[in-house]
């Protein structure tokens, strides 16, 4: 008997010992459980609502008589204000509308010519017996320049001079001595290489602008980096029917060795001109639906929006109409993304 009670009473001490195990256990999970959510609780607070809650430690206490506070001061908030502006200001390059000179100007293609070429016939028919000058020599008028046999089977001729009848270069030479020639047939062509023009061809819609006296620059190839100064000497009174071209020609203002005949040119030619007018750089300009607009900068340092009538118009500058004054300062960098009254600051 007391072995078997001895034994009822070590299974009933397990069994409390098991039992206090699990509720330690579930009170541990309950624990755990409550800080998670607490925790939850605190992170999903506004982080406002507790500074709300407490009191300002820079607040002013009450006076006695039950009046408000005295305010602090607002200057320290206004220069905040301004130096925060300041920072947020767009950074623009500007320029001031000044009168100045300017000009409407097209750009053609052209060839150098001779000022004048004419060419040399003999005065009768036969053998080309002598030659006396080659391509590039110097010829003047009243020179024999070659001399033609006349003489057919059976009959001799003294032979027959060929006369120059102009001063300049020989510029070609189609035959060859013991040719038989007639007196259609060019001995010589010469030209006055002292005297070149330049000729080009102006299209149809600016053919009314062109006029003789218009000046131009002509640039070629074999001198990439000069001008040389040109002006409209010989247009044409009739337009080509096939291209709808003027034909024009432009004597250069002063001679150039280096110039040759034959030589490509690049021509800029001025079709109006106007001086003493307000201008501007074309930068300064926005396109809006086909109006324009600037942006001036006022005594604020604030930019603002206007819309101006534009006049002449050439690659880099436009004269300016109406909506703008002389001396006004306008932004020409910068202004892409500006809105009317904000802050800039600017750079020359």
């Amino acid at each position: 008997m007391k072995t078997s009670g001895s034994r009822n009473m070590r299974h009933t001490t397990r069994r409390g010992s098991r039992k206090a195990v699990t509720i330690i256990i579930w009170a541990l999970v309950l624990i755990v459980t409550a800080c998670i959510v607490y925790a939850y609780i605190q992170k999903r607070q506004p982080a406002g609502r507790s500074a709300q809650q407490q009191p300002s430690p820079q607040a002013a206490p009450p006076q006695a008589g039950g009046g408000q506070a005295a305010r602090p001061p607002q200057g320290g908030a206004v220069g905040q204000n301004a130096s925060a502006a300041a920072r947020n200001a767009t950074v623009v390059r500007i320029t001031s509308v000044e009168t100045g000179t300017i000009e409407n100007a097209i750009l053609i293609n052209g060839d150098i010519l001779t000022g004048r070429e004419v060419s040399i016939y003999p005065t009768v028919a036969g053998r080309l017996a002598e030659l006396r000058l080659k391509v590039g020599d110097t010829v003047t008028r009243g020179q024999v320049v070659a001399l033609i046999d006349p003489s057919r089977p059976g009959e001799v001729f003294s032979q027959s001079p060929v006369i120059a009848t102009i001063s300049g270069t020989i510029t070609s030479s189609p035959v060859s001595a013991g040719n038989t020639v007639s007196t259609g047939t060019a001995i010589y062509t010469a030209g006055d290489l002292s005297n070149l023009l330049a000729e080009t061809f102006v299209p149809e819609r600016y053919a009314a602008s062109v006029e003789k006296g218009l000046t131009a620059s002509v640039s070629l190839e074999a001198f990439p980096d000069e001008t040389f100064a040109a002006t409209v000497d010989e247009v044409s009174p009739v337009l080509d029917p096939s291209s709808r071209t003027l034909r024009i020609r432009l004597k250069f203002n002063r001679g150039d060795v280096r110039i040759k005949a034959g030589m490509f040119a690049q021509i800029t030619l001025v079709t109006q001109r106007r001086t003493g007018v307000k201008v501007l750089p074309r930068d300064a300009l926005i396109n809006t639906y086909g109006s324009y607009i600037v942006f001036t900068v006022d005594a604020q340092g604030r930019a603002r929006r206007k819309e101006v009538t534009l006049g002449l118009e050439s690659e880099s500058m436009v004269e300016i109409a109406e909506g703008l004054e002389l001396g006004e300062t306008v932004i020409v960098a910068g202004q892409t993304f500006l809105s009317d009254g904000d802050p800039v600051r600017t750079v020359e």
